[in-house]
Parts: C-alpha cells; sequence; structure tokens
C-alpha cells in the first residue's frame, strides 16, 4: 500500500452555524457541497483548504472529547500561513484568543495555536 496524500480531515460540531461562520466567514475556507441529511437531522459541510478537504458534520448532541495539544489522539491541526504576525492581528480582530507566538526549536518558524467554537486546537504555522 502507498499512501500519496491526506483526502480528507472530518471534524464534528455542537453548533453547525456558529462552525460554519467560524471555518468559512473567519478562516475563509470554501464551501464545496453541504448536505443537510433529514434522517440523521446532521449536516455535512464539505470545505477546501489548498489542497486538502475538512468535512464539518453536526450531530444531535454529540459527547465532548478532551481537545488539549497533550492529550492523548489528535494532537493539532495545523494550517500554514505566510505572515504569522498579520494572522494573529487578523484573528485577534475577529475575537479570537490566540496565543503566545512560539518558535520551533528545530525549523526556527513561528508558530501558535488558537481554538475553534468547540475548543478544537487549530495551529498556524508560518512557512
Amino acid at each position: 500500500m502507498k499512501i500519496s496524500n491526506i483526502h480528507h480531515i472530518a471534524i464534528i460540531c455542537s453548533n453547525y452555524e456558529k462552525s460554519k461562520h467560524f471555518y468559512v466567514d473567519i478562516l475563509g475556507f470554501k464551501i464545496i457541497h453541504e448536505t443537510y441529511r433529514k434522517a440523521r437531522n446532521s449536516y455535512k459541510l464539505d470545505l477546501q483548504v489548498g489542497n486538502t478537504q475538512i468535512e464539518l458534520f453536526s450531530f444531535p448532541n454529540p459527547p465532548q472529547r478532551v481537545s488539549n495539544p497533550e492529550a492523548c489522539g489528535l494532537r493539532h491541526l495545523a494550517f500554514a500561513v505566510e505572515n504569522i504576525e498579520e494572522s494573529v492581528k487578523y484573528l485577534n480582530s475577529k475575537n479570537i484568543e490566540v496565543e503566545n507566538i512560539r518558535v520551533d526549536e528545530i525549523t526556527g518558524k513561528k508558530f501558535t495555536f488558537f481554538q475553534d467554537p468547540d475548543h478544537l486546537p487549530l495551529e498556524i504555522y508560518e512557512i
């Protein structure tokens, strides 16, 4: 087996409209397709970010999950940005709390973390 790329990342949210606004209007991800699945009382929103797709799902009363970056399991999603300071300033202007900028001790690149509406840890990493 040879894996060539990441096809998609799936995220389950607790408030569909709030998360849709966050990922589309604030982070600027392009909507590919939006589906309401009546039998499951659930939305599925396909989003494009670079060459990767994010599937945003809503379900009634999803269980909570530990989301700290150091928790066992998926650590975080990281998005590449060209200018970390401008990105932080933009997120702050949208009332999104962002951690202090750090420097990767291995690459020397700047990065920081913030959270989506369900406290999923997200990272921006300067390329």
